[in-house]
């Protein structure tokens, strides 16, 4: 299947000649289906806290990150244009082209008759007067579109999400850029003032993102009394994936060379690697809320540090123990402590493994546990949205733990696991908190910890030939299944993500 011209062109790009074979072997087997156990429930999975303890997890998190001198980092994946916001206002165009009217279009399509009648309340309208010298709430629905999508006017439809103006405030609007950057004054500061922020961004729109860095980031230096280290980076060339035919040969350009395509987010899992901090909070580009909700988002994500930071100090214990002595130096008991650790505190249960294992194999199974990398994940309630969702589900290794699942993961046809998603009573939202380091303040090597039978085939086109594309792990599932993973449920307010343009009429998003 694959030339000699074929493997020089491989490594000349970077990627890995043994990666691509397994992604084409990926192709020809498919990936096998995720085993969920249980959902991950309130009590059983979830920490749902008292206010009292809510309240001492928020004063340990700025005691022991400030204080004691951690480093922290915010990372945010931020690339990708934000053109799918726009699918229904695309559609619109297509059907004005196609002749019809524009009261045939606004009847036909209630998400564009929404756009049109609330267009004064979207934060990025002063915006566009200034580009174009009109009103746009005077402009026919043709030139709304053609304006705020193209060139011509805001050229929305081809700058990504966190370029775009989404909340209105009285000293003037802001981008999701911009809110992350509060955001990360108001939780992620260290003990010098220096506020440590790192994008994912598309090659093509990291001079449009430096640009606004210039623009504002001073500004809110001053305002905040902070020194903003913000930092870009993109995904990898070498993490991309091959792309086949309907037939699984490897797909060919129109020159005979093979076609390569991003493997989704979970390519992202190099650019989180290369970060140097002792804590770094995650959350996607276009979650972000209005100032008068961020007290609240300030407060959980003080939460979620602070268990992080609970159990990482016992964790931290165990490993400098069972680094430092041989099972025939750690008392039974102590094994058995550390065994209820695992299971109670890392949420890992394997039923060849309990009390009445003999202590080599014991300490051999705990000791691996220990030594990964550890995640505290925000659970909201299920209110409908699409996506992923916590769940106990079984490794490759026979043991069962805290799993983020997308839907596509768990078997569609297996009565037995769909009975399981319907039970499922939270979402995930990406809000972690995560600890890369191990008591020696040594990184770990993130791909060791990803479980690449997780990964997702999906239908796609070029030059209008049907291919069959592959992405890699997801980055907060399969890229960090075997990751240790504490789950807490966190208030709706904390996640009010953008998905269609029309989210930002939303209460959440619009001023007081």
């Amino acid at each position: 299947m694959l030339d000699d011209n074929d493997v020089r062109a491989i490594v000349a790009r970077g990627n890995s000649i043994e990666e691509v074979r397994q992604q084409l072997e990926n192709f020809r087997r498919g990936f096998p289906h995720l085993r969920v156990v249980r959902p991950a429930t309130a009590g059983d999975g979830i920490i749902v806290l008292p206010p009292y303890v809510f309240l001492q997890a928020c004063y340990r998190q700025v005691e022991r990150q400030v204080m004691s001198g951690l480093t922290v980092a915010k990372f945010v994946p931020a690339s990708g244009a934000a053109s799918r916001m726009f699918k229904a206002l695309y559609n619109a165009k297509d059907d004005l082209a196609a002749g019809k009217t524009e009261r045939e279009t606004l009847i036909d399509k209630s998400k564009v008759s929404a756009f049109h009648r609330d267009i004064k309340r979207f934060a990025f309208y002063d915006r566009w007067a200034q580009v174009t010298g009109k009103s746009p709430a005077e402009m026919p629905l043709r030139e709304q579109l053609d304006t705020l999508l193209t060139p011509a006017g805001l050229d929305y439809g081809n700058l990504p999400k966190g370029l775009l103006l989404f909340h209105k405030y009285s000293d003037g609007a802001r981008t999701p850029f911009e809110e992350h950057c509060i955001e990360g004054v108001l939780y992620g500061a260290n003990r010098d003032n220096t506020v440590n922020i790192h994008f994912t961004v598309s090659p093509e729109h990291l001079s449009l993102f430096e640009a606004l860095m210039k623009e504002v980031v001073a500004r809110y230096e001053r305002k905040f009394s902070v020194k903003f280290n913000i930092s870009f980076s993109g995904q990898q060339a070498a993490t991309d994936t091959i792309a086949v035919t309907p037939d699984n040969e490897p797909f060919r350009n129109s020159d005979g060379s093979l076609l390569f395509r991003p493997a989704g987010h979970g390519a992202l899992l190099d650019n989180l690697n290369r970060l140097d901090a002792d804590i770094v909070f995650i959350k996607n580009i276009d979650n972000v809320q209005q100032d008068r909700a961020k007290q609240t988002v300030l407060d959980y994500k003080r939460v979620l540090a602070g268990i992080l930071l609970d159990i990482r100090e016992q964790l931290f214990i165990y490993q400098q123990l069972f680094d430092e002595r041989p099972a025939s130096g750690i008392a039974r008991q102590t094994l058995i402590e550390a065994l209820t650790f695992v299971q109670k505190q890392l949420n890992v249960e394997h039923p060849a493994y309990n009390e009445d294992t003999g202590s080599e194999e014991l300490y051999t199974y705990i000791k691996q546990k220990l030594n990964r990398p550890l995640r505290v994940c925000g659970m909201v309630k299920n209110e409908g949205e699409p996506g992923g969702g916590p769940f106990w589900a079984v490794n490759r290794d026979g043991s069962v733990s805290l799993q983020i699942a997308e839907s596509s993961q768990i078997a569609p046809d297996v009565p037995e696991q769909q009975a399981i998603v319907s039970k499922a009573t939270h979402f995930n939202p990406v809000d972690l908190v995560c600890s890369f380091k191990n008591y020696k303040g040594d990184k770990y090597v993130l791909s060791a910890f990803r479980d690449m039978q997780t990964g997702f085939i999906s239908a796609k086109s070029k030059d209008g030939k049907e291919l069959r594309a592959q992405e890699l792990p997801g980055l907060w599932n399969g890229a960090m299944a075997d990751w240790n993973t504490v789950f807490v449920e966190t208030p709706p307010v904390t996640f009010s993500p953008v998905k269609t343009i029309n989210d930002l009429l939303r209460a959440e998003h619009q001023p007081d």
